[in-house]
């Protein structure tokens, strides 16, 4: 692996086994960022990049908890940054940013919840840094806000998906802003029902076509150990209606009685809980997890999808370090949670699963296949240098748009249970990694 620094630049050439070429991977800073927890590069972020109209714009926290936006040309080195007057509690790596720009440019924001009320705003023009004050949506359901999520529907009208309420006893609420409105309207009160018993702790993927894919494990408890089961719903109407993978109809909302089952994993299988999923160009979804088989402590990397007829599971990883999850709050965990994105090739389906695993020296690393049914995966690292806690989010515009994968890079540590550390403030970077 050669490493050249130029500028603002740093150029990795990696060759992927298989394939006919080395990929190229170049890493682009950015600024530095707020290190001592994990809260830039948790994965429940969802967008932390975001791309329109051939600029790509990104959010975070800096040194002093200062929600930052940045702003350049697609590909350029040169980014446009702008601090805002808003201010995080970093402390607490749940109170991630969210950013989406909207079909006429505008950038929406969401940002510092944990069961706290609604924290939303909007630049005051297209293509502007400037954030206009925090306002509601549809003023129900904004007191107990966690995970804000954005994503843009293929009219650019936006999708907008919380956690109401608490871990244990939560429900998954969704609202749409109208493009030609330019108002925010509910779509789901409560989509998911955790029936006051427990909640379900989802990935959501919108594809090309403008079908909504959620996944989701149920947790009862605040106890991530209580994690348990994967379940699949789809919307092909803006999320108005939702079936499950057989198109059968769901009678709303959907609870542990009526959910479609994709796996069955009992509690205490070390499952984690939020982590991704994609689907292929002809609808069929893509679930990237990890949990442990009952007879062996070590949890593994896994892909979860469907082949239009029925569900497959495959492990990913050969992981020999075993772990254990337990316990509330957020957890220093010696594995990221993963991040997919699938493409075409062919009749053929190739895959790129982002993570970092202590085993890889914490660093930035993909497995990789150029065929999802031969089950054969390959493994390289995408960065020389450890990110500690980081998690992947990507721009999933530009890969829905270009199949260009931009990943959000920052090394980061976290504290168990909520409790920060000393690392003072880590450079971001943008890596651009040609497939």
């Amino acid at each position: 692996m050669k490493k050249l620094f130029l500028g603002s630049l740093i150029f990795l050439s990696i060759s992927f086994s298989g394939y006919s070429s080395s990929e190229k991977i170049k890493l682009v800073e950015v600024g530095k960022g707020y290190s001592k927890t994990s809260v830039n590069t948790a994965i429940f972020r969802n967008s932390s990049l975001t791309t329109f109209d051939g600029n790509q714009y990104i959010a975070y926290y800096d040194e002093d908890s200062f929600l930052v936006i940045g702003k350049r040309k697609s590909g350029s080195e040169n980014w446009e940054i702008k601090r805002s007057k808003y201010k995080g509690n970093c402390k607490d790596a749940h109170n991630v940013i969210s950013i989406m720009a909207d079909g006429h440019g505008y950038l929406h924001l969401s940002f510092d919840h944990h069961g706290h009320p609604l924290r939303y705003c909007k630049t005051i023009a297209p293509g502007s840094l400037e954030l206009g004050e925090l306002i509601s949506m549809t003023g129900i359901d904004e007191q107990h806000v966690t995970y804000p999520e954005f994503y843009r529907l293929s009219d650019g009208s936006l999708l907008f998906a919380y956690r109401s309420g608490g871990s244990g006893r939560g429900n998954l609420v969704m609202n749409k802003y109208d493009i030609s409105t330019a108002k925010w309207e509910r779509v789901q009160d409560k989509l998911v029902d955790g029936e006051g018993q427990r909640n379900a702790y989802w990935q959501l993927y919108v594809d090309p076509k403008g079908t909504i894919h959620i996944s989701w494990v149920w947790r009862e408890t605040p106890d991530v150990a209580t994690n348990h089961d994967l379940c699949y719903a789809k919307s092909t109407d803006g999320g108005k209606t939702w079936k499950k993978s057989d198109n059968t109809q769901y009678d709303l909302p959907i609870t542990a009685s009526n959910a479609e089952y994709v796996w069955q994993i009992p509690q205490n299988s070390e499952l984690i809980n939020q982590t991704s999923m994609t689907a292929d160009k002809n609808g069929n979804p893509y679930i990237a997890t990890y949990w442990r088989d009952q007879n062996s402590k070590i949890p593994q990397y896994r892909l979860v999808w469907f082949d239009g007829n029925k569900w497959n599971q495959d492990q990913v990883s050969q992981r020999t370090m075993p772990f254990s999850l337990s316990g509330g709050g957020t957890k220093m965990i010696p594995i990221a949670r993963p991040r997919l994105v699938v493409k075409p090739k062919g009749k053929k389906v190739q895959a790129y699963y982002i993570f970092r695993d202590q085993e890889r020296e914490s660093k930035v690393s993909m497995y990789y296949t150029k065929d999802i049914k031969t089950g054969k995966w390959n493994v390289k690292d995408i960065t020389n240098f450890s990110v500690d806690a980081w998690e992947p989010s990507l721009d999933s515009d530009l890969w829905n748009n270009k199949l260009k994968l931009n990943i959000f890079v920052q090394k980061t540590n976290q504290g168990d249970g909520e409790r920060t550390t000393d690392l003072e403030s880590q450079m971001i970077y943008v890596a651009e990694v040609d497939l």
